[in-house]
C-alpha cells in the first residue's frame, strides 16, 4: 500500500517494484553495500546512553558476494526507503555514502521520518533531505531539534528547515533551544518569535555561539529595544567585524551617539551597509562639496541614500542639478526638501514629470524647473494632472496654474480631492473669488476643518469677512489665539461703554 501510494516517487513503474518480497536484495546491491570492514567484521554498537534511538544489529551473511548486511530487519528499511521513492539505485548510492545506516532498526528510521513530516517537510522533500544528507537519518542531534521546533516554533517555514538541515552540519544543532530562550529572555514577544526566525539565515544563527549571540542581542538592544525584531538579519551580523565597525562610522560622522541611534532606530536596514561601502559614498558627497555635518543631515532625512548606485542615479542627477544653476548648498537644500529625486526611476517616474512641467509652462535647466520637480517627487503623475484638471474646471488658466506652481511648487503635490473642497469652501464657505489663490497659492496647503475653518469662523465674528487669507492662515497658532484674545476683550470693553 505504502508503494502505491507513493509510486509518484518511484524511479521504476510500481509493478516492477512489487515483483519481489525483497526487492533490494539483489547481487548488484549487495556488492555495492560495504557495511563492515572485513578486517574488524564485528564494529562497536552505538551507545544507548547517549543516543536514544540506539540501534540494534543483527548480521545477515550474503555468500553471493562475500559483503555482510547487519540490520535487525534490513527488508524493513528498504521496505521504509521505498515508501519515500528510494529504489534500488538511490539505495546503494545512500549506503555507499552513510554506512552507519547498517546499524539503524527500522523502528528508529521510522521515527526519524515521522518527526521530519511532523514540522511540516513533506514527502518529497525527505527524500531529497536524505539522499543529500543520509546522516540526517542516524545523526542524535536531529531528534530533540526536531522535537524543539515542533513543539514550540509552529509557523517555522518548511523550506528554512530544509535548507538548514541540508547545510549545517548536525552537531551545530545542540544549544539551539537555548539561543530561542535568549531572544525571548532578551525581549522578543513569543507572539513575534516564529516571524523573527523565518527571517533569519538560521545556518549563521546555529553555527554561532550563544556567548557571542548574546553580545550581538544586547549590542543591538541599545540602539532600540524592537531592533532585532524589526531587522531580524542584523543578528546574523559579526559584532566585532561588523556591527560595531559600521555603528561606529555614524557616531563619527556625527559626532554624537544618541544620534546614530536614532538614524538606527529609522532605518535598521542601514547596518546591513559595509564600511567600505558607506565611505564610497561619502567621498561622493564630499566632491560635489558638501561638509559632513549636511551629508549626515540627508542620511537622517533619507536613509536609504545608501542604497542607490552612484553611476546610474547619483552622479547623472546631481549633475542635472548642478546643470540647472545650482550650488552645493543649493543642492542640499533641495534634497533635505526632496530626496527621493535620486531614487525615483528616471524613465517610469521623473521623465515623465518633466515632460508635463514643461508642457506647463517650465523652461529647460532652471532653477523653478528644479523646485517643481522636487514638488512632483511627492506625487504621481495621475495626481499631478488631476490637480491640474481641478484648476481648469474652477476657471483658472494654464497661466495662472503655472504662476501659482511657481510660487508654491507644493500646489502640484497636493491631492486632487482634498484640493477640490477646499477650493469649494472659498467660494462658497467664505464669499472668496478663486482669483485670491493667485496671491497666496499656499492656502490650499493648511488643513481645512483644523486651521482654515475654525479660523474663519472665529475671525469673521470679530474682523468681518474680508480679512485676507495670508493674514488669517500664515500666522502661528500661539500669536492667532493672542491676537483673537485681545480682539475679544477690545470688543467686550466696546460693549460695556455703550
Amino acid at each position: 500500500m505504502a508503494t502505491l501510494l507513493n509510486s509518484s516517487f518511484s524511479t521504476q513503474p510500481p509493478s516492477k517494484a512489487l515483483s519481489s518480497p525483497i526487492p533490494f536484495l539483489t547481487p548488484s546491491f549487495l556488492r555495492h553495500v560495504h557495511f563492515r570492514n572485513l578486517i574488524n567484521p564485528t564494529p562497536k554498537p552505538l551507545s544507548t546512553s547517549t543516543n536514544p534511538h540506539a540501534f540494534k544489529h543483527t548480521a545477515i551473511h550474503c555468500s553471493s558476494s562475500g559483503s555482510i548486511i547487519t540490520s535487525s530487519n534490513p527488508i524493513g528499511i528498504f521496505s521504509l526507503f521505498q515508501e519515500f521513492g528510494l529504489y534500488e539505485r538511490e539505495s546503494e548510492a545512500l549506503f555507499q555514502k552513510h554506512p552507519f545506516l547498517q546499524y539503524a532498526s527500522p523502528e528508529s528510521l521510522r521515527l526519524r521520518f515521522d518527526s521530519l513530516l511532523s514540522v511540516k517537510i513533506t514527502r518529497f522533500a525527505v527524500h531529497h533531505l536524505i539522499t543529500k544528507r543520509p546522516e540526517i537519518l542516524t545523526a542524535a542531534e536531529i531528534g530533540p531539534f526536531l522535537d524543539f521546533v515542533r513543539e514550540n516554533l509552529e509557523g517555522i517555514k518548511p523550506g528554512k528547515l530544509e535548507r538548514l538541515l541540508i547545510t549545517t552540519e548536525p552537531r551545530f544543532l545542540v544549544g539551539f533551544d537555548e539561543k530561542i530562550g535568549l531572544l525571548l529572555d532578551h525581549g522578543i514577544p513569543r507572539e513575534k518569535l516564529v516571524r523573527v526566525i523565518n527571517d533569519l539565515n538560521l545556518k549563521v544563527f546555529c553555527q554561532r555561539g550563544i556567548e557571542k549571540t548574546e553580545r550581538t542581542v544586547i549590542f543591538l538592544n541599545c540602539y532600540s529595544s524592537n531592533l532585532v525584531i524589526r531587522r531580524p538579519m542584523l543578528l546574523n551580523l559579526d559584532l566585532n567585524r561588523q556591527l560595531i565597525p559600521r555603528a561606529g562610522f555614524f557616531t563619527e560622522l556625527s559626532g554624537d551617539k544618541k544620534t546614530t541611534e536614532i538614524l538606527v532606530q529609522k532605518f535598521p536596514v542601514i547596518l546591513s551597509y559595509t564600511v567600505e561601502h558607506l565611505q564610497m559614498h561619502m567621498e561622493f558627497w564630499r566632491s560635489i562639496g558638501l561638509r559632513d555635518e549636511e551629508i549626515f543631515k540627508i542620511i537622517l532625512v533619507y536613509p536609504s541614500v545608501f542604497s542607490i548606485s552612484k553611476e546610474r542615479k547619483l552622479q547623472p542627477r546631481i549633475e542635472f542639478l548642478k546643470q540647472c544653476g545650482l550650488n552645493a548648498n543649493d543642492i542640499f537644500k533641495f534634497l533635505i526638501k526632496a530626496p527621493l529625486f535620486l531614487s525615483l526611476s528616471f524613465e517610469e517616474n521623473l521623465s515623465k514629470k518633466l515632460g508635463f512641467l514643461v508642457k506647463l509652462g517650465y523652461e529647460h535647466r532652471t532653477r523653478e524647473l528644479v523646485m517643481a520637480i522636487g514638488a512632483a517627487t511627492r506625487t504621481s503623475c495621475e495626481n499631478m494632472q488631476m490637480v491640474v484638471g481641478v484648476f481648469l474646471s474652477y476657471g483658472l488658466s494654464c497661466e495662472d496654474i503655472f504662476a501659482m506652481s511657481k510660487k508654491h511648487p507644493q500646489v502640484l503635490q497636493y491631492n486632487h480631492g482634498s484640493l477640490e473642497k477646499k477650493m469649494e469652501y472659498l467660494i462658497e464657505g467664505m464669499g472668496r473669488d478663486i482669483g485670491e489663490l493667485l496671491a497666496f497659492p499656499a492656502f490650499l496647503g493648511y488643513k481645512l476643518d483644523e486651521r482654515i475653518k475654525r479660523r474663519y469662523e472665529e475671525k469673521k465674528v470679530v474682523r468681518g469677512k474680508g480679512m485676507s487669507l495670508n493674514k488669517l492662515l500664515s500666522v502661528s497658532t500661539e500669536r492667532f489665539l493672542n491676537k483673537n484674545s485681545r480682539e475679544m476683550v477690545f470688543e467686550l470693553d466696546e460693549v460695556k461703554m455703550d
